[in-house]
């Protein structure tokens, strides 16, 4: 009797999990396209999505895929793309899993995430990351930390209405740090 219980809260855990990954693969795939879209300022590629795959019968370990769609086909992004490409495609995927998971975490962390993106392509970063922050400005504890060197990518992205201030890190004579906080771009 305890076995079969236990076998049947067993089985109805393991489907409601199941449930749950391929709710929340499509959700983070919905916002993968949609950021995929509104950064991505190339013609070679519409949109991105992850896939999962199950690695063997009865197991509940999953092997992620990055893929592209261009057109009516479908393909493996590995290989296929340029720096900026897998640039781009890693912060927007970091993007979908903070927006999907992490909708109470008050703090999303960049460190230059400009790297290897042509100019067209880090503005448009910039367009998302501004609307990320219009969308969360009701949101008490969220903070956007920045680092980078581009400083047109930083001035697109502080504006007045989104920040306060900046902060500049230099070194001295010595090579000794020195922080300052610096005015927000007009």
């Amino acid at each position: 009797m305890a076995n079969k219980d236990l076998d049947r809260y067993y089985n109805a855990l393991d489907k409601a999990l199941m449930r749950f990954h391929t709710m929340k693969m499509e959700e983070i795939n919905k916002i993968i396209r949609e950021l995929w879209q509104q950064t991505y300022r190339g013609q070679d590629i519409d949109y991105i999505s992850i896939h999962s795959d199950s690695e063997g019968a009865g197991t509940r370990s999953y092997s992620y895929r990055v893929l592209m769609q261009t057109g009516d086909a479908e393909l493996e992004m590995r290989g296929r793309c340029s720096a900026g490409q897998k640039v781009l495609a890693s912060l927007i995927i970091r993007l979908a899993l903070a927006e999907t998971f992490c909708l109470n975490c008050g703090i999303l962390a960049l460190d230059e995430p400009t790297t290897n993106l042509d100019g067209p392509n880090a503005e448009s970063l910039a367009a998302a990351l501004l609307r990320i922050m219009e969308d969360r400005k009701g949101q008490e504890n969220f903070q956007l930390i920045v680092i980078t060197h581009d400083e047109r990518f930083a001035q697109l992205i502080g504006q007045r209405q989104h920040a306060e201030k900046y902060y500049r890190v230099t070194k001295d004579d010595h090579q000794h740090s020195i922080i300052e906080a610096q005015e927000i771009f007009d």
